[in-house]
């Protein structure tokens, strides 16, 4: 399989605001993405390959599917739970066939699927008046409710912080001013990139 055409976000949120990841390292993921949804429509196994040290560490990662530039899935780990090749195929599958905003993806949509990958930082608590739209992810939590938002999502609806906010608070199912009561308030920043 060829590796994807792939390109750099103009939203790249990392604390240092240079990308961690090489272009090949991210040609290689989001082929990695590719192939997990592959080998799982052709049920067959996902062709093996050697990870990289880089490529193995625990990372946090949402991979986001679009079909004709439409939104088709996204689903994604805050945090570090597995090695980021392994996170990013178990996410690329989920986005696939979990999301349960859509119906499973077919076979003959699998050719015009676009991956974009969010690699996460640590999640760390914030205050409201530190958020950085556009440089922070939002997570916020109340009890078993929890609302998480991309820091490109902010962009792309052109929020500012206080409707960042109110619509991380809203996902969660809280009340869209919980981030000012007891709701916990964490951020993180993300190295997005994705395919043209």
């Amino acid at each position: 399989m060829s590796p994807p055409s792939e390109v750099s976000s103009p939203v790249r949120a990392r604390e240092d605001a240079l990308p961690e990841y090489s272009a090949e390292e991210r040609s290689l993921l989001l082929q990695i993405a590719h192939e997990a949804i592959l080998s799982l429509l052709e049920g067959r196994d996902v062709s093996l390959f050697t990870p990289s040290a880089h490529l193995a560490e625990p990372r946090g990662v949402f991979t986001t599917l679009y079909l004709n530039t439409h939104l088709r899935g996204c689903v994604g780990y805050p945090t570090a739970l597995l090695p980021l090749y392994r996170a990013v195929m178990e996410t690329a599958r989920a986005a696939a066939f979990d999301d349960p905003r859509f119906l499973p993806l077919k076979a003959e949509e699998a050719s015009a699927i676009k991956v974009s990958l969010s690699v996460l930082s640590p999640v760390r608590p914030i205050s409201p008046e530190e958020i950085g739209v556009g440089r922070h992810g939002l997570l916020i939590w109340e009890g078993q409710r929890r609302g998480l938002l991309l820091p490109q999502v902010a962009i792309e609806h052109g929020w500012d912080a206080v409707t960042f906010l109110e619509q991380t608070c809203r996902k969660a199912g809280l009340p869209p001013n919980a981030w000012r009561g007891d709701a916990k308030l964490e951020a993180f920043t993300a190295e997005v990139f994705g395919e043209i």
